[in-house]
């Protein structure tokens, strides 16, 4: 045995570690939130499969046809693409938070109630980004863009491309919005330390002087 093992063999022996009483209840509990997470994400993806399948057969039993090929109005997909956005909103706001909650506890681990405070603003800023984008976005008539032939009653591919657009820039929006949210944060979180220790330093500064004279 090595001099290095000698000396962590006394150190452990010197200073014996004994177990969590409760290490065995928090690793079941632990197993159980695990197996909880996975049921959980499965029904989503369940929920999501049944739901494509349930708009797809709608949208193929339910929209006329004109000379065999499917002629739907313009509208329904202007209105099935605002639905979409708004899902997202909503699942990908609180998505975010509950991945997000660590870190910013983490980088403002000096300041928790700002911490807290930064996450409600931030939610806020995500709702607002959210509603400008579909209201900014939203199409009341279609567009002579769409088609050449005109009027444009029916969905045609120039609006297909264009709801995608709208689909893909929201998340990209966020997605760079979110990227400068997660570089910005310890920035921020080290200023609001310093400014929190300053006063600290400054007191204590002064009464060291007071206690000098």
């Amino acid at each position: 045995m090595s001099n290095l093992e000698d000396r962590l063999t006394r150190a452990l022996s010197d200073y014996p570690v004994e177990p969590a009483p409760d290490l065995f209840d928090r690793v079941v509990e632990s197993i159980a939130a695990d197996r909880l997470r996975r049921r959980s994400v499965l029904r989503w993806l369940l929920a999501a499969v049944l739901v494509v399948a349930v708009a797809a057969t709608a949208v193929l039993t339910l929209t006329p046809r004109v000379n065999g090929t499917l002629a739907m109005p313009w509208w329904i997909l202007e209105v099935a693409t605002n639905l979409v956005l708004v899902g997202m909103a909503v699942w990908l706001g609180p998505f975010i938070k509950r991945f997000g909650r660590a870190y910013a506890a983490d980088v403002f681990h000096d300041n928790p109630l700002t911490g807290k405070s930064y996450i409600v603003l931030t939610d806020i800023v995500y709702y607002l980004i959210f509603a400008a984008y579909i209201l900014f976005t939203v199409k009341v008539a279609p567009t002579s863009t769409w088609a050449v032939v005109q009027p444009v009653t029916d969905v045609t591919a120039g609006q297909v491309t264009y709801e995608l657009i709208r689909l893909g820039g929201i998340l990209l929006i966020i997605g760079i919005l979110h990227g400068l949210n997660i570089v910005l944060m310890p920035v921020l979180g080290r200023l609001f330390s310093l400014n929190r220790r300053l006063p600290e330093r400054v007191a204590g500064a002064l009464d060291e002087d007071r206690l000098r004279r």
